[in-house]
């Protein structure tokens, strides 16, 4: 049973909601959940990065861009959420205009084909990269947004966007800037290509597919000298979509992070996953990489108080432990 409904929110009537990039790792959990909520859930991916066995079971699927949605969407449709986006920081970097073409370009699609079908509820994957190097920890929603990287500002760009859409044709949105997601749900999990982040990394090393970790600076401002970052596991985020969907207004962009609030160290991560595995995860001291804060952690208390969000598995061990039993199934289900 879905999380939503077992910690004692009534479900409301079906509904019927498009979700756009539903085959990657979040959009797949909160297409699930949808469903667990009694919803109709129709999903549309170009699985370019995402992949077709990854669309739970009872959502209808469409392999299509979201530049392409005026074909799909129509007005039988309550509201959409959208994460069909790339998202590789380093990628944006070298590829802006890719960028700049999917994320802003679809979007901008995405929204025409919402105003034409008379669709007037969005909830938009948005990211802390949105922010750049933070002022003051934790960041809030009224902190100073410069992103860092194509990638950050393409989001950015669409957040701005949203924000004209409300304002000029009523659209009732919400964009939820996620900080570090992590942790698995039933069959869905992370599996990029390449990978980047930290938990799945060094679970790879677990696994025995990655000989070391590279520790990237230990001369930080930390108690451990790490980089510290806000982890949050996928199915929390997840419940906050589909509170977001039910909270929105006509004409008003509600903004909010999505985080725990606290912090975890490289070495806390890693330490971590040596308790779950069980397993040795020899570490490799590597320089501090340009543009990494030290710290990065979400005051999550907007959506607390917008959305009543108040995030249930927030301990470190079991984001990891969910995360290494999807590894695990995972690498026995490969060839």
């Amino acid at each position: 049973m879905s999380a939503v409904l077992s910690r004692g929110t009534p479900p409301g009537p079906p509904k019927k909601f498009l979700v756009t990039g539903g085959a990657g790792y979040v959009g797949s959990v909160v297409a699930a959940h949808l469903l667990e909520a009694g919803h109709e859930v129709t999903v549309l991916d170009d699985l370019s990065t995402g992949f077709r066995e990854g669309v739970p079971a009872g959502a209808a699927f469409i392999e299509g861009r979201i530049q392409d949605a005026e074909r799909w969407l129509d007005s039988s449709y309550d509201g959409v959420l959208h994460f069909a986006a790339f998202s590789q920081v380093g990628e944006s970097v070298a590829d802006p205009e890719k960028y700049w073409v999917n994320n802003v370009g679809g979007t901008m699609a995405l929204l025409a084909a919402m105003r034409s079908a008379g669709v007037r509820k969005l909830v938009f994957s948005s990211t802390a990269a949105t922010y750049g190097e933070p002022v003051s920890t934790p960041i809030t929603e009224t902190d100073p947004t410069a992103p860092t990287s194509p990638y950050g500002a393409s989001k950015l760009a669409v957040d701005h966007m949203i924000s004209g859409e409300c304002t000029a044709h009523g659209l009732a949105a919400a964009s939820l800037r996620y900080f570090n997601v992590a942790g698995a749900y039933g069959s869905c999990g992370e599996r990029h290509d390449p990978e980047s982040h930290l938990i799945p990394l060094v679970l790879q090393v677990a696994l025995g597919k990655r000989e070391a970790i590279s520790v990237f600076g230990d001369d930080y401002p930390t108690p451990d000298g790490t980089c510290v970052r806000d982890y949050i596991h996928v199915a929390d985020l997840a419940e906050a979509h589909l509170l977001a969907m039910d909270k929105v207004t006509p004409g008003e962009h509600l903004i909010c992070n999505l985080g725990n609030g606290n912090g975890f160290s490289v070495r806390e991560v890693i330490e971590t996953v040596r308790k779950v595995t069980g397993h040795p995860v020899p570490e490799v001291a590597a320089g501090r990489r340009p543009g990494d804060p030290a710290v990065l952690v979400a005051s999550a208390a907007a959506a607390h108080e917008r959305l009543g969000w108040n995030p249930s598995r927030a301990d470190l061990a079991g984001i990891v432990a969910d995360a290494w039993e999807f590894a695990r199934g995972r690498d026995r289900r490969l060839p």
